[in-house]
């Protein structure tokens, strides 16, 4: 029972920390852009000494006929120790602090197999979404040690067998211990061996979470004042405002969505789909480079309309936007763009006959686009959008949105 979190606590957590992402969205984050950046070839005062990683390893979650429920036997059960973590964001506060939001999930999940004699393989997924503080010290010149402690927040799916569960959903907030070593490569490189530790829940027969691992961390140190005022001076337009109309419609059908999530999957689909929707878009240029990469806050609503029961959905997100110009001339300045993991809040969480999880969601969109005329003043984009929860929570269907056609304003 050692580090368990009651269901009672745990739900009113829950719900805290929802309440919180809202107050987040509400409140906080749109203030940034009522702040002009001064020079945005370099860095804003958020993202300087900010960084982010990848890592990959050992993970182990020891799943075994304990989970299932009284009157189900499994004649084997695999567990895959293959998994990741990534560190989306992080914020170095000084040489011995750092604060870190992640997520982490197995590669491949566990599998029961030939329960109660039928034949089949069932799966039980899980994913974690971790906010921690990290404290470090330097052992060597090149190397520093670090421990790290904060909030874990698991979502397990189980299955069903005839409609009765053989190993029950469950979601569960939990201690998150963890430490390691950094070798300083070069300032804006480092080299990680981690290892992180959770508990489980011993009332839902949850057991408990081993991850070792080795990563590759990336610093946003600030940009150099030469480089910032060669960047500056580059001539290459990088408007500061987008203002932006979007139209989705399924006319055209899934395609790219299915083709960029299955064939090519570097994005996502969903079990839900949108049949048509509109969008009203606000973006706003934080940080570019001299001539490729530039780095977008946004803020937008959509309404949505699904295609089987023709339902209405509303969403209003915060998001990133990554913008690669891959193209410059005086009539348009083409480029590609990816956005990933924005805040939202979303009306409906059962569309379709479909649970899609909670209120509190992420907006994704991905597409290609110009800047048009000599002083760029127009926008044109085409895109594929999806919204959900990253499996954070239990029930994560998603949503498929099609081809997104949108007209913008800079300025």
């Amino acid at each position: 029972m050692r580090g368990r979190i009651s269901a009672e606590s745990n739900s009113y957590l829950m719900n805290k920390l929802c309440k919180c992402c809202w107050l987040l969205i509400v409140f906080f984050l749109p203030s940034l852009f009522l702040f002009s950046q001064e020079n945005r070839a370099q860095y804003p005062g958020f993202l300087k000494n900010s960084y982010f990683n990848f890592n990959f390893g050992y993970i182990n979650f020891p799943f075994s006929s304990e989970q299932l429920e009284p009157g189900y036997q499994a004649e084997s059960v695999t567990n895959h120790h293959f998994g990741m973590r990534l560190i989306f964001f992080g914020h170095q506060f000084n040489k011995n602090l750092a604060a870190q939001v992640s997520y982490m999930k197995p590669l491949q999940y566990a599998i029961y197999n030939n329960v109660n004699g039928d034949k089949e393989k069932h799966s039980v997924w899980m994913h974690s979404g971790t906010l921690s503080l990290k404290g470090q010290v330097p052992v060597s010149k090149k190397i520093s040690a670090y421990g790290e402690g904060g909030l874990a927040i698991f979502s397990r799916r189980g299955f069903k067998i005839n409609d009765a569960f053989a190993v029950k959903d469950f979601s569960y907030s939990t201690v998150l211990l963890g430490a390691g070593l950094e070798y300083h490569l070069h300032p804006k490189w480092g080299l990680l061996a981690n290892f992180s530790y959770a508990p489980g829940n011993s009332e839902h027969k949850q057991p408990h979470e081993l991850f070792y691992s080795a990563g590759v961390k990336y610093n946003l140190t600030p940009v150099p004042d030469e480089i910032v005022k060669r960047n500056a001076a580059s001539g290459y337009i990088f408007p500061k405002n987008i203002l932006q109309f979007g139209y989705s419609t399924n006319a055209l059908g899934y395609g790219p969505n299915n083709f960029l999530s299955k064939k090519m999957p570097i994005f996502w689909g969903g079990g839900i789909e949108i049949e048509k929707g509109f969008t009203l878009r606000y973006q706003k240029n934080i940080f570019h480079t001299r001539k490729v990469f530039s780095f977008d806050a946004g803020i937008s609503a959509g309404y949505w309309k699904s295609k089987e029961k023709k339902e209405d959905v509303y969403t209003f997100s915060i998001f990133p936007t990554l913008r690669f110009t891959a193209i410059r001339s005086k009539p348009a300045d083409i480029y590609l763009f990816y956005s990933v993991a924005g805040p939202s809040y979303i009306s409906k969480t059962i569309v379709d006959e479909k649970d899609s999880g909670k209120h509190f969601t992420f907006q994704d969109f991905m597409g290609f686009g110009g800047f048009l005329g000599n002083q760029k003043k127009l926008n044109a984009e085409i895109s594929i959008n999806h919204y959900s929860n990253g499996n954070i929570f239990v029930y994560n269907r998603g949503f498929k949105i099609p081809l997104t056609f949108t007209v913008g304003y800079t300025f």
